[in-house]
């Protein structure tokens, strides 16, 4: 349980987009279309994947003083690999993504994971822990562009809705509309599915002046 609540939570209760707020660069340029949106996701989710492995297997071999200048590089050289990989094979979807497929390297998540879970759990709960973020990630992507694309552009994975197609609202597929989207997801995230925190009691229960509020009062007769 312990290791299945580690994958979940990246995806609603941890949502590096939707509640941790990462990503946002890649998220608002990247949700215009579907088809973007999922190789965005597969793409981060790969190099996020093998960077949290290789940082939890060195661990214990990185010099504290130079950790972050290693992660950088580890994770360069992935996002390199896949960048070849997406060039070679994917050559649309390469140009679809443009510069925000190089751009993985200073992705906060990839990062903010190595430094906050990879760098202290074994291998297998970071790949994990990945996986999950990842699939938080892909899932926030495709929620925004699926809006964006079918009521922005009257289309879904490019293929034309009828009716829609001819009654778009464009503005959902600029920046103000991502921005718009953006919000409406997160507002929804925290109203239904993130927990709410407990209500401090204010009352003299939990003064550190109750003794002495109390010995005033008994004097006065109160």
């Amino acid at each position: 349980m312990k290791k299945l609540d580690n994958f979940t939570k990246g995806i609603i209760k941890e949502n590096p987009v939707l509640v941790l707020i990462l990503g946002t660069c890649p998220t608002l340029a990247t949700s215009t279309s579907v088809s973007s949106a999922i190789g965005m996701g597969a793409a981060a989710t790969v190099v996020l994947l093998c960077s949290n492995i290789v940082i939890s297997a060195l661990r214990k071999v990185i010099p504290d003083k130079v950790r972050i200048p290693c992660y950088i590089v580890l994770i360069a050289g992935f996002v390199t690999m896949v960048q070849m990989l997406v060039k070679a094979f994917a050559p649309a979807l390469d140009k679809s993504l443009g510069i925000y497929l190089p751009l993985i390297v200073v992705n906060c998540i990839i990062l903010g994971r190595a430094e906050m879970f990879a760098n202290k759990n074994k291998v297998i709960d970071s790949a994990i822990d990945a996986l999950g973020m990842g699939a938080g990630f892909t899932l926030a992507l495709c929620a925004m562009a699926t809006i964006r694309e079918v009521f922005g552009n009257g289309t879904f994975f490019g293929i034309p809705i009828p009716v829609l197609e001819s009654n778009n609202i464009s503005i959902l597929t600029m920046a103000p509309g991502g921005f718009f989207v953006f919000g409406l997801l997160i507002a929804i995230v925290n109203k239904f599915f993130t927990s709410k925190p407990k209500k401090k009691d204010f009352g003299c229960e939990g003064c550190p002046s109750r003794d002495v509020c109390r010995g005033a009062a008994e004097k006065e007769g109160v």
